[in-house]
């Protein structure tokens, strides 16, 4: 058996982390919430009143509708635009459920409301619905019409039925579900206590059957997250249910863990005839390993399993699996998303069953006959034609799947490692979507990632030589005014819409926001998003199908210069500006590059032509917004140009005439300090203001500012920098 995560110290976590190939990529735009509605991007969905926990529960890309689920109510909103005629049902528990669920403890949490969780689509027609219903679970149909033209959208009358196995009690606690031919399977926790946890199979023809009770060799305090229907060959009898959840594990050495489990069940699995009556007979699990191994041989795990995205292929029975981890200890912080092909985790299900043994009850590969055929088979299925039922499996076959529902070897990641890292970052990602976007020069994957400060990453993994990943973050966003955790994610490609649920709201967010990037072609092109491209005039969206005489695009390499050749004349024409200072005083020379990932230098401008860097010696402090020259005399005025350099491509971002006045016109006794007496000087919060020498009188103390106006030689002199004026100082 794989061993469980070690006890890393801190030390030996850092080491980990800092070994990991490449910085983190710094978004390239970053836009406040404020920012990105003048974007025009987003459409942001509320309620007026006061509700609570939204969550994307179902899309129906067919009629166009998207289902979403909140505190006393349902929801079915526009695809195109969420805010257009939302179909709105109020659906509160009953005053005599709240009273009983306020009677038995619960409460303090917001427990007794019904808390909307399940919405899935039973037919053309109508919804099967669940929620909480204050610690009461409830189902009901929902009639929603044969178009969605027709705006029909309310409860079926008396089609309410209990929701034990179909609806949590708890609206904190997790929950899984899926609808397939009329049948509905479920993960949860089905007691009011929270203490029993199991995957249900309810409703359809079949008989209704759930994992062992209270067994922690199948279940052990599982946290469920998402589930599939995959089909495992061209016989229909074959397909499974895989599940994805997280659970205590006894695996490991130092005692219980926390680790992320895939596991499957057949679709026609109708129980044991003598043992496991109405119980999984085809249940199996095994662990999902996301790790990073250090320079010094030490493996950092990425245990808890936060999100799982499905993105479908030809091939149906292969799509792609992303899965979303973050760690659980509170001296390292990090999140990483690691991509598994369903090859791997069919291997692994078909390899060796985990068995302990000793008098350590160490977990060993199991190495004794195993029964036929093989545990975890489907009946009438490609291994297994002659028997039509698992009613009809050997005891034998029963009592093992009872006894060994693990697998001893852990499905590994692609390449053995995540696709992306997030670590020592005051973030974690909660919700994880992947679009699949075609480019001029390929077909790229674009991950959006939702994180616990309310904000939404674009990001883009590159391979950039063999064994080497480069992490393009595009984009972050915040999508929601009242910062909070994302709870799901939802993606339509079709539409080029992201949709985006939180505790305070649900907001539909395009999928790109090229304009954003700049007004230039090497802006465009430096960005390497493939959702745009320079089209001879602008940055706009990219379109695959489109017949367009001039397409800028370089994904993979970003290139401006061999791109861009012939656009370099529309970037903006930057005016000269003027900026003052005074002899012996110190000058901030402003310069902040539109993109984090360019770099800035100030060059002076000297006769004949030429430019030559800054002095070493003059340059006092030197930060990302620019640089702070001092102390300053009347030779070092004229032409100073900022130029910021990124892949090799230089353009200019600034230019300014500096005036430095000579000290003796302010009627000053002698030359001020370079920093404290400068006329540009910080104060307590950060801002630029000015200052200004004060008058002295006989005794050589100060007599306070001078008044505004003309200083003695006739030059204007206006000190007030609290107001706004070409000789402003910089602001940042």
């Amino acid at each position: 058996m794989a061993p469980g995560p070690p006890a890393l110290l801190l030390g030996m976590l850092l080491r980990c982390c800092l070994a990991w190939p490449g910085p983190l990529s710094a978004p390239r735009v970053s836009l406040s919430y404020k920012e990105l509605l003048q974007t025009r991007s987003v459409r942001p969905f509320s309620f007026a009143f006061n509700t609570s926990r939204y969550r994307i529960l179902q899309v129906d890309q067919d009629q166009e509708r998207l289902y979403l689920g909140a505190r006393d109510y349902l929801v079915s909103l526009d695809l195109h635009n969420v805010n257009r005629e939302p179909l709105i049902i109020h659906w509160p528990a009953p005053l005599s459920h709240q009273s009983e669920c306020r009677m038995a403890g619960k409460g303090q949490r917001g427990e007794c409301f019904n808390y909307v969780r399940l919405a899935e689509p039973l037919n053309r027609t109508h919804l099967y619905v669940c929620g909480t219903g204050a610690c009461q679970p409830v189902c009901t149909l929902v009639q929603r019409g044969w178009r969605s033209q027709e705006y029909l959208f309310r409860l079926v009358p008396r089609s309410l039925e209990p929701g034990k196995g179909r609806c949590p009690y708890d609206p904190q606690q997790s929950n899984l579900a899926v609808l397939v031919n009329g049948t509905l399977y479920a993960g949860m926790r089905v007691d009011f206590m929270g203490t029993d946890a199991a995957l249900f199979r309810t409703m359809g023809p079949r008989p209704a059957i759930r994992t062992e009770q209270h067994d922690s060799r199948w279940l052990y305090d599982p946290v469920f997250i998402r589930a599939h229907v995959i089909p495992d060959s061209s016989e229909s009898s074959d397909d499974k249910l895989y599940f994805f959840f997280r659970e205590k594990a006894l695996e490991g050495a130092v005692g219980p863990a926390v680790l992320a489990r895939v596991g499957r069940v057949c679709l026609n699995d109708d129980g044991g005839q003598r043992a496991l009556v109405n119980k999984w007979t085809t249940f199996l699990k095994a662990r999902l390993v996301c790790s990073v191994v250090g320079d010094d041989g030490v493996e950092t795990f990425f245990d808890e399993l936060r999100d799982v995205f499905l993105l479908p292929t030809q091939d149906e029975k292969n799509p792609r699996l992303y899965g979303l981890f973050s760690t659980l200890g509170s001296v390292f912080r990090g999140s990483a998303v690691c991509t598994y092909p369903l090859s791997a985790i069919r291997t692994v299900f078909n390899g060796p069953f985990a068995h302990r043994e000793g008098h350590k009850h160490q977990w060993v590969p199991y190495t004794g006959r195993v029964p036929y055929p093989r545990p975890g088979a489907c009946p009438g299925g490609t291994f297994t034609p002659g028997l039509r039922s698992t009613r009809e499996f050997p005891d034998e076959l029963v009592a093992f799947v009872r006894a060994h529902p693990l697998m001893y070897s852990p499905v590994y990641p692609a390449q053995r490692r995540p696709l992306l890292v997030r670590a020592n970052v005051p973030y974690t990602f909660t919700a994880l979507a992947v679009d699949l976007v075609d480019a001029v020069d390929g077909r790229y994957e674009v991950f959006f990632l939702g994180t616990d400060r309310g904000t939404v990453q674009k990001v883009l993994v590159l391979p950039t030589d063999p064994g080497v990943l480069e992490e393009v973050t595009l984009e972050e966003v915040e999508v929601f005014k009242t910062p909070a955790p994302v709870t799901s994610l939802w993606i339509s490609s079709k539409r080029h819409q992201l949709y985006v649920s939180s505790d305070v709201g649900l907001a539909q967010l395009s999928l790109h926001r090229c304009g954003a990037y700049g007004p230039a072609c090497a802006d465009c092109c430096l960005a390497r998003d493939p959702y745009c491209a320079w089209d001879g005039r602008r940055c706009a969206r990219y379109r695959p199908g489109a017949t367009r005489r001039v397409r800028r695009q370089d994904i993979r390499h970003g290139d401006p210069l061999r791109q861009c050749r012939g656009f370099n004349a529309n970037e903006q024409q930057l005016v000269e500006q003027v900026q003052f200072g005074v002899e012996g005083g110190s000058v901030f020379l402003e310069c902040r590059p539109r993109s984090p990932h360019a770099q800035a230098r100030w060059l002076l401008q000297v006769k004949g032509g030429g430019r030559r860097p800054l002095p070493q010696d003059r340059i006092l402090l030197q930060t990302p917004q620019g640089v702070l020259l001092g102390p300053v005399a009347p030779s070092d005025g004229g032409r100073y140009q900022c130029v910021g350099t990124e892949k090799g491509y230089r353009r200019l971002l600034r230019t300014l005439r500096l005036h430095v006045l000579p000290h003796g016109l302010l009627g000053g006794a002698g030359p001020p300090h370079p920093v404290c007496e400068s006329p540009w000087a910080r104060d307590l919060d950060g801002e630029w203001i000015g200052t200004s020498q004060g008058a002295q009188n006989a005794e050589g103390t100060p007599s306070g500012p001078e008044p505004l106006g003309t200083s003695p030689g006739g030059l204007d002199l206006h000190w007030d920098w609290t107001k706004t004026s070409r000789r402003s100082p910089p602001r940042h």
